[in-house]
């Protein structure tokens, strides 16, 4: 095989639109619909590339445009007349599966005849099995789903023409590859495949290797681990104050969707819970509700039913909403590529964004860790005071005065209110006071003590720096971390080697024909962890050993008891903290 042709960039070279990029017009005007202007570096470079033939290989950062890069050649390369899979996407997760097959939706939504299905575990057979018998020419779905209905004879790829792998690294922390090997193995020889993945550890380049003809190489360099669009910053709150801290941010932050991150399940339903007993409008989604009521929760706050998603990682996978506005990181990520993931929900495309994550005193060093991951500066504020919450109220008030004074209505009650103080011995200011606190239904202006009071040593550190409003949109009392104010033994710890281990037990072992594969994908999935949070795993005759966070909270632990690998439980059991 002949070396695969690099092509790097970091800025498009002409800019050029999609129109010079050979799209039909059908497929033109769907972008239009978008709203896209220009194509980003890598549909500029991928697009010409696969709609030639080319197989390819691309490694670009989250929200970069690179479904679109797929999608819109493999739609225009579509025989609409004939009704079987011509295009086949996998992707490690459903969430991210479920947000492609809207996105090709909207794509094809000019092209007559285009018929799009998602096959992910986790939902009901017979409406993908009626999907593929009407004629899905696009196939997107999650490796184990594929490969049964492939199994099944209910998949055929025997007429396939494009292949996309999405997102192949993270396919291979969580322990599908031999999954996806499996698929590829079932593709005709007259094919093209189409490679995306943010790394390209051995294993991916052994796939390539084997399964790619000549791969262009497409490697789209940022100056930094996140888009600069994503205003970053942290604040200070024990657990016992982030309740509190997370109305006051709230209170202050001129946003609109905000996704809020918890790290358990429970988590999520508590967060959730406490922010409509304070009147927020907001929904949780978890890896413990149906995939109905996930989508329905997606809907209502796409549509602006409900403005705060609270999600845990595994649930808010693939989810791209152009309304969101604010990550808030309630809980601390387990490593920095997760806090990646999470904050890459927002600041989308070239929209901005801000982020805003809450660390315990414990977990200073973490903000260090992800700083240099990022090669960004996250910034420390305060949490929000009385006084800011007083400002930002009063201004949203006096905005809002200002946009009904050239209202149409504004007139007829202009007479009304003449008319009344005519009648009345009562000043210009007493009415406008009185209308106001009917609007506000006569509730006190200042709001009531916080339900979640804030430690001693809370309230002096945050007197002591608060410091003049330079933006009453953002947090005031921004404060500068001094040098050196960190350690240099904190400075070089790892996010990993802050968890501590603890060894574990699992009834499977070679007897029973389990693989690495199969346990680490297991307990992934089940558990809600990061491959690399699973380590020291041993395969004996009649069982497995695994180390895990001894961290981990009680429902993830209850999960993986529950999990099945090979057909037999798990029954994971714990040999004590090593």
């Amino acid at each position: 095989m002949t070396n695969p042709i690099e092509v790097t960039s970091t800025q498009p070279t002409d800019a050029p639109s999609f129109a010079e990029l050979n799209l039909s017009e059908a497929l033109l005007q769907a972008t239009r619909d978008l709203g896209y202007e220009a194509p980003s570096p890598i549909q500029q470079q991928t697009i010409p590339l696969l709609l030639n033939g080319r197989d390819v290989i691309g490694k670009s950062h989250t929200g970069s445009g690179k479904t679109a890069a797929f999608l819109l050649p493999a739609l225009q390369q579509l025989d609409t007349e004939q009704m079987y899979p011509q295009t086949l996407i996998i992707t490690p997760t459903r969430e991210l599966a479920l947000q492609i097959e809207v996105h090709a939706n909207k794509l094809s939504k000019h092209l007559r005849g285009t018929r799009v299905v998602a096959l992910c575990g986790g939902q009901d057979y017979h409406p993908q099995l009626k999907k593929l018998r009407e004629g899905a020419q696009v196939v997107v779905g999650t490796p184990g789903r594929m490969l049964d209905h492939i199994k099944r004879g209910t998949l055929k790829l025997d007429q396939l023409r494009t292949f996309v792998l999405d997102e192949a690294d993270e396919m291979l922390r969580m322990g599908f590859i031999d999954d996806v090997e499996s698929i590829l193995s079932n593709l005709p020889d007259e094919r093209q495949i189409a490679l995306f993945s943010a790394t390209m550890p051995a294993p991916i380049r052994r796939i390539a290797n084997r399964y790619l003809r000549e791969p262009a190489s497409i490697e789209i360099q940022e100056k930094t681990a996140t888009v600069s669009t994503i205003e970053q910053r942290f604040l200070i709150a024990s657990p016992f104050q982030k309740p509190d801290a997370l109305l006051r941010v709230l209170a202050v932050e001129d946003h609109q969707g905000v996704i809020v991150f918890t790290r358990t399940k429970n988590g999520a339903e508590e967060v959730s819970t406490f922010l409509q007993e304070n009147g927020q409008r907001t929904v949780a989604i978890h890896g413990d509700i149906s995939q109905a009521l996930r989508e329905r929760a997606i809907a209502q706050f796409k549509q602006g039913a409900v403005n705060i998603l609270v999600a845990t990682d595994v649930a808010a996978r693939g989810l791209d909403v152009e309304r969101v506005t604010h990550v808030i990181n309630y809980d601390m990520a387990h490593d920095s590529e997760t806090y990646v993931h999470r904050i890459g929900r927002t600041g989308r495309a070239g929209r901005s964004g801000v982020t805003i994550l809450f660390v315990a005193p414990r977990e200073t060093r973490m903000v260090s860790v992800i700083e240099r991951h990022t090669r960004q500066t996250i910034e420390k504020v305060a949490i929000p005071s009385d006084q800011m919450i007083q400002e930002v109220k009063q201004q949203q008030f006096m905005a809002s005065i200002d946009a009904r004074l050239e209202h149409k209505n504004l007139e007829d009650y202009k007479l009304v209110i003449k008319k009344y103080l005519e009648d009345r011995d009562v000043s210009a200011e007493d009415m406008a006071a009185v209308l106001a606190l009917q609007l506000n239904r006569d509730k006190p202006w200042k709001p009531e003590p916080a339900r979640i009071a804030r430690t001693e040593r809370a309230d002096k550190g945050e007197r002591s720096s608060r410091g003049p409003r330079s933006d009453n949109a953002r947090f005031s009392s921004r404060e500068r971390r001094p040098e050196g104010g960190r350690s240099e033994g904190a400075r070089s710890q790892s996010a990993r080697s802050s968890h501590q281990e603890e060894l574990f037990r699992l009834d499977v072992g070679r007897m029973h024909g389990v693989k690495p594969a199969n346990i680490v994908g297991a307990i992934a999935n089940e558990g809600g962890l990061q491959s690399r949070f699973i380590t020291g795993l041993k395969i004996n005759e009649d069982h497995s050993t695994v180390r895990l966070p001894s961290s981990m909270p009680k429902e993830a632990v209850s999960g993986l008891k529950r999990a099945w690998v090979c057909g037999r439980p798990l029954k994971l059991k714990s040999m004590g903290v090593v």
